[in-house]
């Protein structure tokens, strides 16, 4: 016989099978957190018995109310619990009469007697938005900011007849982040994880495992309700409590001050932790230091000397406007709509009617929240609008600027006309007239969508290897600009649009980008050419060439990016469906080298953006120009603010703290094998966060006797000699067939000899200068040894006696299999070749393997069965055939051994920049 468990099988409800402790609920409360908390309580098998909430506001019901009349939950709606101390009768009995066993209070601003606190057999918990017990009281999140915590949070607690000081059920906290708002904090925070944390503190009660526990006196506080007449800003204090005054009122009741003899709101604090921009002043009644009207907003000053930035401002009338836009706000003029922008008009205006049910016509006077709305009617707004407006993209701030409905109309027109957008970045170039064109270089940290100076205002000389002059001063990035710009790439990942946007827009703003990396080719290469010594011919072609590929071709993988579904073992009689997604990490740290700038920028960033995630990039500190040049180019194609952000300086600065920093999700790196090994370490040691390395190489070029030998002297000069030998896949070691040797150094030395080295932007120059002065003492170090320990020197060795870092293309032979030059890679114009007997395959491949490197390989032969044989047994992540540095936008580019895993380019570079997720619903 079967028996039944008291508390095993509660019910069944279409093919859902609940077994779990559950209670009978009142939820008493309002807002759309009281909805969803109301809702996920029933989606946990929970039954709500009644829902107490407020009277309808202007005819429209509140979200708690709309969801539960829509359920068939029972609903009440009083004005009042109580009248003078005493429990209204009738109010008494229409609660007892659902008969709950738990009064769940998610979001309530009325007061609720304690004979119906304490009527349930479990009483009742409320949710409170901060640690108890600091502040108690009703603008708890305010004085959260408004006080300076570093931590937020809330409590969910038993209710007792004190204000917000009963027993602590559980609680929650998280960081504030530094421009955090009430709004902020509340969206990412509090909202989310406190309708969790009231699901589970009602199924702790319904299991008998809730805890109470007393609230400490130490620590309590308790602030009064913010209002208008009380957020008054008081001048005299520090820069960084005016910050949190006026971002703990932000959006209610907002703090003000008087200008020109009016109340003014302020709205979207920062602290300005770069240099004060130029600005038109602005005198303020009781500050000591007049404000700055800036394009960027307007900067007040606190005591201390140090700054902050107000976005938006709102007079007396309600109209809110840019900060930028102060000076003339008055100016803009009525623009008259074509029959196009009437049916837009139209077509809100039924939208507004959608909205603001209440109102019998909208009028041009209409305003929109003095009708009735609230903060989530404004993003029903701007969702209906973006539906059916042709996918019109606004704001929720266009909203609360422009709360009439004739001027919101005129926002939308200029919207639509181009008329409205953000102003245009402010780049203070180093420019030089060159290569027949004026060339304009940003040469500033570029964070959040801005150029700014380094926190501490230092820079450093980038150098032009041509002639050893230097082209100008980089600013040189602090701990503080890297935590900065990781803070911006968090914030436009977690709350930005970029975190919102659909793949296929994505993808549109990557087309853009290569678009304006291809119109802006010239002025790159010539860049490239001027910072990193490139041969102007080949950066057109491949410095920016694939580098505007790589764009085109991850941007055609946005919106192309799944997962599956997957057969698995059902367990009868259920049924389940097991599917798995593929999410973007997050915020991305990518580190590049000095030898390709752009191309490596783009090899990494592509797949990181088409993912969908964010990136801190940290570009080689003698080559940074090309990439904050890139930073310029994405702002113009679109991209959002903080999901790009190029922070040049040093690797031991810098670049440590991307390693080590714990909001990195990724870390992509191409390099030197000791640095890969450094950063490995410490992103294990920080977070574990994912890494991909591409490090250093010594790569094999295997020519056999039967090769086209005319083919395999020039594509073997090209696998050394390419780019100046700066290559990671350059061939390291040459091994030719002893028939042929003698003749194959013979050609190269000819070849040699005709190349031209000279000005990398003289279209004729074959060879230009390495890359940096280090770099090519490095280089004639490498020769001196492979002189010393007996190999023989045919070619070059030298620096060429001219300014710069130039040096003759070099070729050494006899080189065995023990020496310095067999063994670690030149990174330069030095050819290292060796001979092996004629027809020994196993024994060259036995010394072409004998290497800790395993980047790329390559052979020379006609006999394809040799090839294929020679292609198998070769430790290489590339290998190549009868041809060399042939590499592809889809083709995978990585290493095996210690030349670092993971890929770049190809669909599996995708992978690097994505985690899957599997998922299991039963039905």
């Amino acid at each position: 016989m079967l028996r039944r468990g008291s508390q095993a099988l509660r019910r069944f409800s279409t093919g859902r099978v609940y077994f779990k402790n559950q209670l009978k609920l009142a939820l008493i409360g309002q807002s759309l957190f009281g909805q969803e908390v109301y809702s996920h309580l029933c989606k946990e098998g929970h039954r709500v018995v009644g829902v107490f909430t407020v009277p309808d506001k202007d005819g429209k019901a509140d979200p708690l109310a709309l969801a539960a009349e829509k359920d068939g939950t029972p609903v009440f709606k009083f004005p009042r619990w109580r009248v003078k101390g005493k429990t209204i009768k009738e109010v008494a009995e229409a609660y007892r009469s659902v008969g709950a066993e738990l009064n769940v209070l998610p979001f309530c601003t009325q007061f609720i007697p304690m004979d119906v606190i304490d009527s349930p057999k479990h009483g009742s918990i409320i949710y409170h938005p901060s640690i108890l017990p600091r502040h108690r009281g009703a603008s708890a999140i305010n004085w959260t900011l408004i006080m300076g915590d570093k931590k937020a949070g809330f409590s969910v607690f038993w209710a007792d007849d004190g204000l917000d000081t009963g027993p602590i059920l559980l609680q929650r906290s998280c960081d504030v982040e530094p421009n955090d708002t009430v709004d902020a904090l509340y969206n990412r925070f509090l909202f989310p994880e406190g309708i969790k944390a009231m699901v589970e503190a009602v199924q702790l009660i319904a299991d008998g495992k809730a805890p109470r526990i007393p609230q400490p006196e130490e620590g309590a506080t308790y602030e009064g309700i913010q209002k208008k007449e009380n957020a008054e800003i008081s001048w005299d204090q520090s820069a960084e409590v005016l910050h949190n005054w006026i971002r703990g009122h932000d959006k209610v009741p907002g703090a003000w001050t008087e200008i020109n003899g009016q109340m003014v709101t302020f709205y979207g604090s920062s602290l300005l932790n770069s240099s004060v921009p130029p600005g038109e002043p602005l005198e303020i009644k009781g500050a000591k230091k007049p404000g700055l009207v800036t394009k960027n907003g307007l900067v007040l000053f606190g005591n201390d000397g140090k700054a902050l930035m107000v976005r938006n401002l709102q007079f007396e009338d309600g109209k809110m406007i840019p900060a930028s836009q102060y000076f003339s706000a008055g100016e803009t003029s009525v623009v008259e709509l074509t029959a196009e922008e009437m049916k837009v008009a139209e077509t809100i205006k039924v939208i507004w009617a959608g909205i603001l049910s209440n109102i019998p016509v909208i009028e041009d006077s209409t305003d929109f929240f003095k009708s009735g709305a609230s903060s989530m009617d404004v993003v029903r707004l701007v969702e209906e609008i973006r539906q059916k407006c042709g996918g019109l993209q606004l704001q929720n701030e266009d909203v609360y600027m422009a709360t009439k409905f004739e001027d919101f109309i005129q926002k939308v027109v200029r919207k639509l006309r181009g008329e409205d957008q953000e102003e245009e970045l402010v780049v203070d170039y180093v420019s030089k007239e060159v290569n027949a064109m004026t060339v304009n270089m940003p040469y500033q940290c570029f964070i959040n969508g801005q150029f700014t100076d380094a926190e501490d205002g230092k820079t450093y000389d980038t150098i032009n290897p041509t002639d050893g002059s230097t082209i100008c001063k980089v600013s040189y990035a602090s701990l503080v600009d890297v935590d900065k710009a990781v803070a911006a790439a968090k914030d436009a990942f977690e709350n930005g649009e970029w975190g919102r946007m659909n793949a296929r827009e994505r993808g549109r703003l990557m087309y853009r980008l290569a678009d304006l990396l291809e119109e802006n080719q010239e002025e790159l290469a010539t860049i490239e050419a001027l910072d990193s010594g490139a041969v102007y011919t080949l950066a057109l072609k491949t410095h920016i060439g694939m580098s505007v590929q790589t764009f085109r071709y991850f941007a055609g993988w946005c919106d192309k990016i799944q997962g599956s579904t997957i057969p698995i073992n059902q367990a009868r009689p259920n049924r389940n469906l097991t599917f798995t997604k593929k999410e973007p990490l997050g915020v991305c740290a990518i580190i590049i080298p000095w030898n390709y700038p752009l191309m490596m920028l783009a090899w990494k960033s592509a797949a990181c953006l088409a993912a969908g995630n964010t990136l801190v990039l940290k570009p080689a500190q003698v080559t940074p120009l090309t990439a904050l040049k890139f930073a310029e180019l994405s702002v113009k194609a679109g991209f959002p603010k903080g999901v790009i952000n190029i922070i040049p300086g040093s690797g031991g600065v810098a670049g440590q703290r991307l390693s080590e920093h714990p909001d990195i999700r990724k870390l992509g790196f191409t390099g030197s094998t000791p640095i890969g090994k450094q950063i490995m370490r410490r992103c294990a040691a920080s977070n574990l966060k994912k890494v991909s390395l591409e490090l250093g190489g010594k790569s094999p070029l295997i020519i056999f006797n039967d090769c086209e030998i005319d083919k395999a002297v020039r594509m073997g000069m090209g696998a050394v000699f390419f780019n100046k030998g700066e290559n990671c896949i350059a061939a390291g070691r040459l091994f030719v067939e002893e028939s042929i040797h003698d003749e194959f150094v013979t050609r190269v030395v000819e070849e040699i000899k005709k190349m031209k080295i000279g000005d990398p932007l003289d279209r004729s120059t074959d060879h230009g200068p390495q890359n940096h002065k280090a770099h090519l003492e490095k280089l004639l170090q490498y020769c001196e040894a492979g002189v010393k320990e007996g190999a023989t020197l045919v070619y070059g060795g030298r620096q060429v006696p001219r300014p710069g870092f130039f040096m003759e293309p070099t070729v050494f032979t006899d080189v065995e299999d023990h020496m310095y030059l067999a063994k670690e890679e030149s990174f330069g114009p030095i050819m290292v070749i060796s001979k092996f007997q004629n027809g020994d395959i196993d024994g060259v491949l036995l010394r072409a393997n004998n290497t800790e490197y395993g980047l790329a390989s390559g052979v020379f032969t006609r006999d394809i069965n040799k090839a294929m044989y020679i292609s198998e047994k070769l430790e290489a992540g590339t290998v190549f055939i009868n041809t060399y540095n042939k590499t592809d936008v889809a083709a995978p580019f990585g290493g095996v051994k210690q030349s670092g895993f993971g890929k770049d380019l190809g669909e599996e570079a995708l992978n690097e920049y994505l985690k899957t997720k599997t998922v299991t619903l039963e039905y």
